[in-house]
């Protein structure tokens, strides 16, 4: 008889999770019986005994990871993020929430192919890509303790969510986010952020710490500067960041229209924040870089301008009628 899945414990997840509780989100966590998810492995540590490593530590390493792998943190090998955000500043509530950025059913889309990377990518690539991008760090080894117990979380989400059925996903979210046809307006974009964001994220995007220690991270993250994601990440796209900001944002009251949301999310992406080296070799078949895709080289003429802050039905139009062998 197989064993009942046991959540990870909700304990110690952190200041953002007690914010997020605070505005409403919702956290989901129940025992069902399909299977065990999570999976125990032990690490052998020089300053003490092995330490246990399974789909608990892996949530804490995404709700709470500037204190696991942050730049402050002792162990000066483990600061694989230069950033100090979560992986949670985006995967909301460690990515238990249905809707947009939800890890729910992320480990079921991998591996796949990936037009960035122009080959296979496992779970484990596609995390790394975030530790390098979103969190501004280095990748992980694969191997690694923190790697596997994250796997091991994901896997959990997606053993959960199975169990759970399609009628009880609520997705608190607005309509889905519709692209404006027009350039983002960065003026209009300040006067939202102005308005709806700074209570939060702070007049200068610099975010709310949780503490006075840096290794402690942020209850808010920031939104530009030295601590934010870099210019690889995929939130500097202004479409996915616009959808995200439609879906979740203010947080616990997301009520921004779709021209609200365009142009904050522009603003807040023309802001300056970290350069990652290399991108040029993002999307080595060019036609399938997407339009909001912030830096060079194209598979057409369009400006950078444009492919930064739109208006992006042009460009979409132009690789709609590309021939076939073309895309």
């Amino acid at each position: 008889m197989s064993q009942p899945i046991t959540p990870p414990e909700s304990s110690g997840m952190g200041p953002v999770l007690a914010v997020c509780a605070l505005v409403g989100i919702v956290t989901v966590a129940a025992t069902v019986a399909s299977g065990r998810a999570t999976r125990v492995i032990e690490r052998q540590n020089p300053a003490g005994p092995p330490a246990v490593i399974t789909a608990q530590y892996g949530k804490r390493v995404i709700a709470q990871t500037t204190e696991v792998l942050g730049p402050d943190v002792t162990d000066a090998k483990m600061r694989y993020t230069a950033s100090r955000l979560a992986c949670a500043s985006c995967h909301i509530a460690a990515g238990i929430e249905p809707g947009n950025l939800s890890l729910a059913t992320a480990i079921t889309r991998y591996p796949r192919i990936s037009p960035r990377v122009g080959g296979n990518e496992t779970i484990e690539d596609r995390i790394n890509g975030c530790m390098m991008r979103s969190m501004n760090g280095r990748a992980l080894p694969a191997n690694s303790p923190e790697m596997a117990a994250m796997v091991d979380y994901l896997r959990f989400l997606a053993l959960q969510d199975a169990a759970t059925g399609a009628g009880q996903r609520k997705v608190h979210e607005p309509p889905a986010f519709k692209t404006p046809n027009r350039a983002a307006d960065l003026k209009a974009g300040r006067e939202v952020f102005d308005k709806r964001c700074t209570a939060c994220h702070g007049k200068d995007g610099a975010g709310l710490a949780a503490s006075t220690k840096p290794v402690d991270g942020y209850v808010f993250p920031p939104l530009w500067g030295p601590n934010s994601f870099n210019d690889g990440a995929g939130l500097h796209r202004v479409l996915t960041a616009a959808r995200f900001v439609k879906a979740k944002m203010p947080l616990g009251q997301a009520d921004l229209t779709d021209d609200q949301a365009f142009d904050v999310a522009a603003y807040i992406n023309s802001m300056p924040r970290p350069e990652m080296a290399g991108l040029e070799r993002d999307y080595p078949d060019r036609t399938k870089k997407p339009v909001d895709t912030g830096y060079p080289p194209y598979a057409d003429s369009f400006p950078l301008e444009q492919h930064r802050f739109g208006p992006f039905q042009p460009i979409e139009d132009y690789y709609k009628k590309l021939p076939k062998a073309a895309q």
